[in-house]
């Protein structure tokens, strides 16, 4: 090679000890003069992507970092971890006269400081079925940080959030059924487990204890009240309806007695009224007509017997109509959430059956002809109160 090809060769601008690699334990001081091939005076230096603490004089390429370990607690360092840096140099007068490589810097310590898993939330939760857990899974960072979170449960859930890596949120929502009816006990223990894993397969566990008590599925039970509550109205018109017909059949049995009793009055009288007579003829019938007037009554028991079981019957349905519109009132809901909403349900439904099996021979149409408005008509009129009020003894 001729003194011609190296001196082209040196007007080129190059680095030329730069190590591409560079290692440095936490708590020690770096020291690096970067050198380059020509008059630094004439030259600036700089860094791209350097992490925090590492710096080069922009005048002598005098690269300098302190590691310290404040930066690897703190997070904003990481142990073990590879940050691949830029650094150039350009001359000051002649821009385009520059060059840059990268190197690698690793931060290694011989004290292995652990790193931790920990919840946002404390270690014991109380909570009700219908609540939801909400919290996010932090960690410590140590030597070595935390690089994948596996979950896991003594009760096997479902819908939750899967929690794989740190600042990671949990979030599950307790469904109403965790606590079956069939268990003894009205809480569970619950214990979430969430396990870290660094690169060297060392773990750190942290487990946050939910205790979940039995709670009330309030608009589930809310849809029940009203269903249970709509049922409870129909049947009271079915009933109402029944007692319409019932008493029509009374109505009309006594119209009929009462005609057969002013005939046989009738017929009384016109005897009497013949036997006081002068002639033979309507002495003779005067004798005849009381006869005749009692004839009719046998006649009257036969085409219109009394009913004293259908108004027995439209007496029992009235009391239970009564009984029934005042389990209505006195189980309707608070206008706030009513705790006491399945008592109210249960007291309804029993209620409602134990008429049911009480009115089990009595016929119910459920086909009324006759509105809502119209059955309440009747069945609240003077008339029909004054006739079947309870009487004092």
């Amino acid at each position: 090679m001729s003194l011609d090809t190296v001196k082209n060769e040196d007007t080129v601008l190059r680095i030329r000890n730069l190590n591409p690699y560079i290692t440095l334990h936490v708590d020690s001081t770096l020291l690096y003069n970067i050198e380059i091939n020509k008059n630094p005076s004439h030259y600036f230096w700089y860094l791209k992507n350097s992490p925090l603490g590492l710096k080069i004089n922009k005048d002598n390429g005098l690269l300098t970092f302190k590691a310290d370990k404040s930066y690897f607690l703190s997070g904003r360092l990481k142990y073990d971890y590879p940050y691949k840096v830029n650094v150039g140099v350009q001359n000051m007068s002649n821009p385009k006269e520059n060059t840059d490589t990268t190197f690698t810097i690793v931060f290694f310590t011989t004290e292995i400081i652990p790193s931790h898993v920990k919840a946002s939330v404390n270690n014991t939760l109380f909570i009700e079925e219908g609540d939801t857990v909400s919290f996010k899974v932090d960690c410590d960072a140590g030597s070595f940080p935390i690089e994948t979170i596996s979950f896991f449960s003594n009760i096997p859930i479902r819908n939750y959030t899967v929690v794989r890596k740190c600042d990671d949120d949990f979030t599950w929502t307790v469904p109403f059924d965790f606590i079956k009816e069939s268990d003894s006990v009205k809480q569970k223990l619950l214990l979430l487990y969430f396990v870290g894993t660094n690169k060297f397969f060392s773990k750190d566990t942290t487990v946050v204890k939910v205790f979940v008590k039995d709670a009330l599925n309030y608009p589930v039970m809310l849809d029940e009240y009203n269903k249970t509550l709509k049922q409870v109205t129909n049947y009271i018109l079915q009933l109402k309806y029944a007692f319409v017909q019932l008493d029509k059949k009374v109505k009309s049995t006594k119209n009929t007695r009462t005609t057969f009793d002013m005939t046989t009055a009738s017929t009384a009288l016109g005897g009497t009224i013949f036997s006081s007579a002068a002639s033979a003829g309507a002495q003779t019938a005067g004798k005849i007509l009381p006869s005749a007037g009692v004839a009719l009554v046998p006649v009257k028991e036969t085409v219109a017997p009394p009913k004293n079981a259908e108004q027995n019957s439209a007496s029992l349905v009235r009391s239970s109509i009564k009984r029934l519109e005042y389990m209505e009132r006195e189980n309707s809901l608070t206008p706030e959430k009513d705790m006491e909403i399945v008592k109210k349900i249960n007291k309804l439904k029993d209620e409602m059956k134990q008429i049911q099996i009480q009115l089990i021979d009595i016929p119910i149409d459920e086909n009324s002809m006759m509105t809502e408005e119209q059955l309440n008509d009747y069945f609240n009129s003077k008339k029909v109160n004054k006739k079947y009020r309870l009487k004092g003894k």
